[in-house]
């Protein structure tokens, strides 16, 4: 049994059981991956694993690390950095 649903502000999650999944692997893949749909497995009723586009995990990444960068500055916890010349010097491409 296949069902299709909205998951957060993904455009849709479909669940299959894996036994069906099976048949259908080849094409389940590149629907996660070209059509950046998120495709469940169950087991037994229970999701076991998804398949998901890999710019999905990357969007999700950055996201992650854009809010870990807000807390830490929110925190005072990002130091002082280095500027924009000086990095330029450290990597040889200025004088």
């Amino acid at each position: 049994m296949t069902t299709t649903f909205t998951l957060w502000h993904y455009p849709r999650m479909t669940e299959i059981a894996i036994s069906a999944a099976r048949s259908q692997l080849g094409d389940l893949v590149r629907r996660a991956a070209h059509g950046r749909e998120t495709i469940a497995l169950t087991d037994h009723g229970h999701v076991a694993a998804l398949l998901v586009s890999p710019q999905v995990i990357e969007d999700l990444e950055d996201a992650l690390a854009v809010a870990d960068y807000q807390r830490r500055k929110a925190e005072g916890a990002l130091g002082e950095g280095i500027p924009h010349e000086e990095v330029g010097r450290m990597l040889g491409l200025r004088p």
